[in-house]
């Protein structure tokens, strides 16, 4: 078997709008989402013995319940009967730089990862679509890391339209807390009721995140770091934070930004890319044509 270092990017919420909620407590959004060149790192062995293994612990996530592992059982499940004696496995290494809890994606970006890698090595044909629809049923974000296209996220962020926006280059900013996105999700006063615009009519206008009120009023640290680097320009958060970003033209420009921070600060900067860092690695080893 071979094993392969595979990339598992992260996203950027360039804006979020909330505009309703549906009776099963999800969101109705309309959000535009970027891949950077930044992101946690794969590598994965299949295997003859059926067990899917993770041999990286993340703290304060138990193994089940790390999207990883469910994503790998998810389409073991699907593709092989559960008394199935010739079922395949898996072992998972996971190179971690993105911060939990920081909107960037990650454990979405990773549970995509591995369903697409899996879904070639282990020879079980499914197409993007079906794969999307797999991964929708444990992560609503998964789909978009499925497809690999920039685009423009509605409904409870399943109904994907490619979109091209600029590949600006970004300096992330991470705060040092971790922030769950259902208790952001559930606050009373989060606001639910922004008018849905088209497309093109929301990329015209000045970008927002509906979350980012609730965001920096919880929390006086995200507000902190918010407050630098509006110093420097328009800045704002992606997803539910905790992480906030500022985009410049150039990576000279966002770097000298970054030179500037307090010690207190951390961040780091990364280009934004419309096609996924992984369907790029996946198009250079000629799994896509």
């Amino acid at each position: 078997m071979i094993t392969h270092y595979w990339p598992a990017p992260a996203k950027l919420n360039l804006f979020l709008s909330i505009i309703g909620r549906r009776q099963d407590g999800y969101h109705l959004l309309q959000t535009l989402i970027q891949f950077i060149n930044y992101g946690d790192t794969l590598i994965i062995t299949p295997t003859h013995n059926g067990q899917i293994r993770l041999f990286t612990n993340l703290h304060g996530i138990n193994q089940e319940q790390n999207l990883i592992i469910r994503a790998a059982k998810l389409l073991q499940r699907h593709c092989w009967t559960e008394h199935n004696t010739n079922k395949p496995g898996a072992d998972i290494w996971l190179q971690k730089i993105l911060p939990i809890g920081g909107g960037l994606g990650g454990a979405s970006s990773n549970a995509a990862t591995v369903l697409i890698v899996l879904n070639m090595e282990w020879n079980c044909a499914l197409n993007f679509t079906a794969l999307a629809q797999l991964g929708l049923t444990i992560g609503t974000d998964i789909p978009i890391f499925i497809y690999g296209n920039a685009a423009f996220a509605e409904g409870i962020g399943d109904k994907l339209t490619p979109a091209e926006p600029d590949e600006k280059w970004y300096l992330v900013v991470v705060p040092p807390i971790s922030i769950s996105t259902s208790m952001i999700f559930t606050h009373p006063l989060l606001r639910r009721n922004s008018s849905p615009r088209l497309f093109n009519k929301l990329y015209n206008i000045p970008f927002y995140n509906d979350c980012e009120p609730i965001v920096r009023k919880i929390f006086p640290i995200v507000e902190q770091h918010l407050s630098w680097l509006l110093e420097y320009g328009p800045a704002r958060l992606t997803g539910t934070g905790a992480c906030i970003f500022a985009e410049f033209d150039t990576e000279v420009a966002a770097r000298y930004v970054l030179s500037k921070a307090p010690t207190w600060i951390k961040g780091f900067v990364a280009q934004g890319v419309n096609v996924s860092p992984l369907h790029r690695t996946l198009l250079i080893r000629g799994y896509l044509s």
